[in-house]
């Protein structure tokens, strides 16, 4: 993810970049240089509106490489039937594929030659740069909504408390379909670790084992503890939301720290990173501002709840 951040920033800046940096004087009325036309492909999901173009990365990319972009929409599965394009990697769609030729080869040079994207004879591949997509080759899980979080990170927590504020007013079945995930390091000889530090992957295994233990009760552990998710009085809040915290710690160092493992290897099969980040049907990543979007989740966007649907959702993330 740090690599497609890289790119997409680079693309950015150099898109300001042309669009700043021209030395016409306002006054001139000579026309600037037509831009050279520059061939697209984009692979796109057949399903999903996540899995079909992204408008701004088309743009930033046009910019970056100072081209006119002549944009191709390919369904997936045409794609995977062309002969020239059926060896690709499609498990993250959309896939962009810019046409080579020196110039754009030479643009995108340090970018292949540290792996943020590929080359084959005739493409330069951007695989995954897109801040939401389609896994195409995942199994559906119809209906179901996983919230990727930190357990210490406040942008998760404002997921958390906008599924249980939907949960108490009723007003939204689709709030049973959800999941929470957690994301975190796991390395055979260093163990864990978590952004804001061990207290938070600590957090996430008592959580862990509540949601195995004590399902029913889950959500309203999350009520009370995220009240002062930092606080070291967990114990407590499993007291109030009526969970035996014994049995909880019981298991801890065992069952719990299995459980864990299986987070991050799941986390990591997703290539999740930023807290928090939602996955629809275990096949669409999306961000706050989409995954309110799809229908019978509005409820995710904590703004809109407060003022109105219009509202723009959060745009941050741990």
């Amino acid at each position: 993810m740090k690599k497609i951040i890289s790119l997409c920033l680079a693309i950015a800046l150099a898109g300001f970049a042309f669009a700043g940096g021209s030395t016409t004087k306002a006054t001139s009325t000579k026309k600037a240089p037509a831009k050279v036309k520059a061939s697209f492909i984009i692979v796109e999901d057949e399903a999903y509106e996540a899995g079909k173009e992204d408008k701004q990365l088309t743009m930033g990319l046009a910019e970056f490489l100072n081209v006119e972009p002549e944009v191709t929409h390919m369904p997936y599965s045409v794609a995977k039937a062309d002969e020239k394009l059926a060896n690709l990697d499609y498990s993250f769609l959309p896939l962009y594929l810019v046409k080579k030729t020196p110039d754009i080869r030479s643009k995108f040079e340090k970018h292949i030659q540290y792996g943020y994207v590929q080359e084959n004879d005739e493409y330069v591949i951007l695989p995954h740069q897109t801040r939401q997509g389609v896994y195409s080759e995942k199994t559906a899980k119809p209906g179901i909504m996983e919230i990727f979080v930190m357990s210490q990170c406040p942008y998760g927590v404002m997921a958390e408390n906008a599924v249980i504020q939907a949960k108490k007013e009723g007003k939204s079945p689709k709030a049973n379909n959800v999941h929470i995930r957690y994301i975190v390091d796991y390395n055979e000889d260093k163990g864990f670790s978590s952004l804001h530090g061990s207290g938070e992957w600590e957090e996430d295994v008592r959580q862990l084992l509540i949601a195995k233990y004590y399902p029913e009760k889950l959500w309203k552990y999350l009520e009370i503890r995220n009240k002062d998710y930092r606080s070291s009085r967990w114990d407590k809040a499993m007291e109030d939301a009526g969970i035996n915290a014994k049995k909880i710690m019981k298991k801890f160092d065992t069952e719990g720290l299995e459980l864990l493992k299986q987070e991050a290897a799941y986390g990591k099969e997703y290539g999740v990173n930023a807290s928090p980040t939602f996955l629809f049907e275990g096949k669409v990543q999306l961000d706050f501002g989409s995954a309110s979007k799809i229908e019978g989740f509005g409820f995710l966007n904590p703004n809109a709840a407060r003022s109105g649907a219009a509202a723009q959702a959060p745009a941050g993330s741990c």
